[in-house]
């Protein structure tokens, strides 16, 4: 069960390429897209299963019929414990149960490709430099690095903020929507930042931050995230007065 994906991967980059898919589709199922998430996860199905694709889609689905299956499988029946825990320790189970598997399957295709001893242990030792879905659902991720995080929307840290990097999107707002941006040509003065930048993670795929990428701060949780992670545009951020990540915006609505 893999959207008839055929496994070429022969190296421990692709291998190590095809885990960061999989890992980003099962964080933005348990983050961006929670809600769906849990609407699929309808205790009255059969056996269900989260699957993450080298494409960054998820999939809730039943479990590969043939046995042995042609890649380890994800945890079976997440959906029976749905209604039985509260929603955020189900999230954190069906998280560290999503760790379980990605493991299961870079190892899989490390056998499978005869990796030895170094390269086994180098490819541990790439996935292990990425926080875990555990770490990003739970939040724990942000904690590590909440004291080298950029400057937050609090009025207190504003006369921090570099006007090379951070645009103050609109200047009457009491909150204010920062944009990360590198100027083209304009390198002078960034190696320092890029230091104290490189140790934020995206609060929805739990990438770090890169020069060239637009990211935004959520008014509320005062977590950052890939404009493109969220759906937002700089030219749409310039319009928002306070903005609510989608995490706080479904607490809100459920509330």
């Amino acid at each position: 069960m893999d959207g008839g994906v055929t496994y070429n991967s022969r190296t421990v980059e692709q291998v190590f390429r095809d885990l960061r898919g999989r890992r980003a589709a099962l964080i933005k199922a348990l983050t961006t897209d929670v809600e769906e998430f849990y609407r699929q996860c309808d205790p009255e199905k059969e056996n269900l299963c989260l699957y993450g694709f080298p494409s960054e889609q998820w999939e809730v689905n039943l479990p590969a019929e043939e046995v042995p299956p042609e890649l380890p499988e994800p945890a079976l029946g997440i959906n029976f414990a749905r209604d039985g825990m509260q929603e955020k320790d189900w999230l954190s189970l069906v998280s560290v149960h999503s760790d379980a598997w990605l493991l299961a399957v870079a190892f899989y295709f490390g056998a499978k490709f005869g990796f030895n001893k170094a390269d086994r242990k180098r490819l541990f030792n790439m996935i292990n430099d990425l926080p875990t879905i555990y770490e990003i659902v739970t939040g724990t991720a942000k904690k590590q690095t909440m004291e080298k995080a950029p400057v937050s929307n609090h009025s207190s840290n504003k006369s921090k903020s570099n006007p090379k990097n951070l645009q103050r999107v609109s200047e009457s707002q009491d909150k204010y929507v920062k944009v990360m941006q590198a100027k083209d040509g304009d390198e002078e003065g960034l190696e320092d930042e890029d230091d104290e930048r490189g140790e934020t993670l995206c609060g929805a795929c739990g990438e770090s931050y890169a020069s060239d990428e637009f990211w935004i701060c959520c008014d509320i949780c005062e977590k950052w995230f890939h404009g493109k992670c969220v759906k937002i545009t700089p030219a749409r951020a310039e319009h928002i007065k306070q903005y609510k990540c989608p995490s706080c915006s479904n607490k809100r609505a459920r509330s």
